[in-house]
């Protein structure tokens, strides 16, 4: 049977088991279900439309077979009958979360899917939680609906940023609150503690159950914060915490964690989960790098006012399997690596810890970056793809977002609050290019031995044809976007007549200096207009890359996976 085929089963059997949506609690969890710049309405027209009578989509949209299934089922015949409870509450916790993200990002769900006919549509829906294509620039794949509000569902549809800017509100840029409209039609923070305090408290009952279970006090410890923290809407200490756990076999990440769903300001953090299976032999293999953080900040090719910030020395680096997402993780794309807690101060106190998704990684790997690179790669360079230098191009990734600076030069606060919107594009640009930079520098002082830089060159630029289909409406996406229009421009890599790139090697080490210094001095100086110019000039897509990334597609290349994910598939 061919992959399409079974692509299009697994759509079908997931869409009749969402006709019986009241039977979620079930123990086999389809996945419940991680693009252009959108201005804000400047009228109060509501800038989406009301779900109509019944929606569909072209029972034909190739767009629905973007996604092939991987299954979730890491090995955990080596946990103790209390750490596999401990996991089954977790996913039930990770299911409450889900119902909050598809609150912020959409709205009524069971409505939106009642509407929906098309058995492959509505399977395309549960996956983008909405009607919007996630990896095709937001865009509708339905009738009846209209563009993706910027703030998706955490502001008032008919606010405009003029209204938000002149409104005289302390905390109105708090990343755990939403912005309504009281009676009066004046607008309004609700927190999220108060929205959905309910299901938090439910959450919180799960965490406090499951830490009762655990067997490592570190880790329990941590979940009894955390569900502390989802009531009182103060995360930090759990933050703390979480930075403090080392030899966990389980690891969870709860919350609102990130800001790629508010487009409108970066500000609002959305929810999400990740139970993940602690791989403790690959994960020893990886802790050596941490220790070298200081060294290369202070190395990182900028003055010394960019980088005088240091990174806190409890840092670490380890490796999981994913057993288990939900929410904001679970959308669209799907993380393959995890840089966490965000909270500047906590990372200025302790760094940051960074979770490699192994089987996520691997999954990736062989379903589409190799498929790419036989692909666009020139054929003399394609023995520098390995799966060995795309884990370590992520994993760099993830510990350079611990490198540069978090405050803005002028004091006036953090870069993220600075570059709003951008901000999150413009942080993942440098995290893969300072990623780069930190393979350079540790091959350099012999850290580094397996294979050879080229492996990491060219398996960088495969990952960029790869990463930059996930469009304009990703950070990461536009993120790629920006990174192959520098590096072309900088003759950093060449393409032949038949349509396949090859990286020129002093270029390409004089591209990855250049635009490192270029991103930490824009985040450093956290000028919103010269980073707006910037994403504008460089953040598209031109026409010979979309002819090529149209080859991707013709090839029946997938975008991304899905997760069949649940009990079942755990053995629980």
């Amino acid at each position: 049977m061919s992959r399409m085929t079974l692509t299009m089963l697994a759509f079908m059997v997931a869409a009749l088991a969402y006709l019986a949506l009241e039977l979620r609690e079930n123990d086999t969890d389809p996945a419940p279900e991680s693009t252009s710049e959108m201005s804000v309405a400047e009228t109060d027209t509501p800038i989406v439309e009301e779900a109509p009578e019944t929606a569909t989509g072209p029972a034909s949209n190739p767009r629905f077979d973007i996604y092939t299934p991987v299954e979730l089922s890491p090995d955990i015949s080596h946990l103790s009958d209390n750490q596999r409870q401990v996991i089954s509450l977790l996913i039930d916790a990770a299911k409450i979360t889900d119902d909050l993200f598809w609150e912020q990002v959409w709205g009524d769900r069971d409505a939106l899917l009642e509407q929906i006919n098309d058995p492959a549509a509505k399977r395309f829906a549960v996956i983008n939680y909405g009607p919007w294509d996630q990896l095709d620039n937001d865009q509708p794949f339905m009738e009846g609906f209209g563009p993706r509000p910027p703030g998706a569902n955490m502001y008032p549809k008919d606010m405009t940023r003029e209204e938000f800017e002149a409104w005289d509100q302390p905390g109105k840029d708090g990343q755990y609150s939403l912005v309504r409209r009281d009676d009066a039609g004046n607008l309004v923070l609700v927190p999220y503690a108060t929205e959905w305090a309910a299901e938090l408290e439910q959450i919180a009952a799960k965490l406090r159950e499951a830490a009762g279970l655990a067997v490592n006090e570190a880790f329990a410890n941590y979940l009894r914060l955390r569900a502390d923290a989802l009531v009182s809407g103060d995360y930090q200490p759990s933050d703390m915490a979480w930075m403090d756990m080392k030899d966990n076999d389980i690891e969870l990440v709860i919350g609102p964690i990130e800001h790629y769903q508010d487009r409108l300001f970066g500000y609002r953090a959305a929810f999400e989960t990740f139970v993940l299976i602690k791989d403790q032999a690959w994960s020893e293999r990886l802790a050596r790098f941490a220790q070298h953080m200081p060294v290369l900040q202070e190395g990182l090719p900028v003055p010394d006012e960019y980088k005088a910030e240091m990174p806190g020395s409890d840092a670490d680096l380890n490796a999981y399997d994913v057993a288990y997402v939900a929410g904001d993780a679970n959308l669209g794309s799907k993380t393959i690596a995890i840089n966490l807690p965000n909270d500047e101060e906590v990372q200025l106190a302790k760094g940051t810890r960074r979770l490699q998704l192994k089987n996520a990684m691997r999954a990736k790997y062989d379903k589409i970056l190799e498929p790419i690179a036989d692909e666009l790669i020139a054929p003399d360079q394609r023995q520098y793809i390995t799966f060995d230098a795309f884990f370590g191009n992520t994993m760099f990734h993830e510990v350079a977002h611990g490198l540069g600076i978090k405050t803005t030069l002028d004091g006036a606060g953090t870069v993220r609050a600075a570059l709003k919107e951008h901000a999150s594009a413009l942080e993942e640009g440098k995290a893969d290019i300072l990623g780069l930079y930190m393979v350079q520098r540790l091959r350099e002082m012999g850290e580094i031995t397996e294979g050879e830089v080229m492996d990491n060159y060219v398996t960088f630029l495969a990952g960029i044809f790869r990463s930059v289909r996930f469009g304009a409406s990703s950070a990461h996406g536009r993120a790629n976007m920006i990174r192959f229009n520098y590096f072309a421009q900088a003759g950093a890599f060449e393409r032949n007549d038949e349509g396949q790139y090859r990286v020129n090697v002093d270029a390409f080490e004089a591209a990855v200096e250049s635009l490192s210094r270029k991103i930490l001095t824009l985040q450093g100086d956290g000028d919103y207009d010269a980073v707006a110019a910037f994403v504008a000039e460089m953040g598209n897509v031109s026409p010979v890359l979309a002819a090529d990334l149209d080859r991707l597609s013709a090839a029946d290349i997938p975008v991304d996976i899905v997760y069949e994910q649940g009990k079942a598939q755990l053995g629980l």
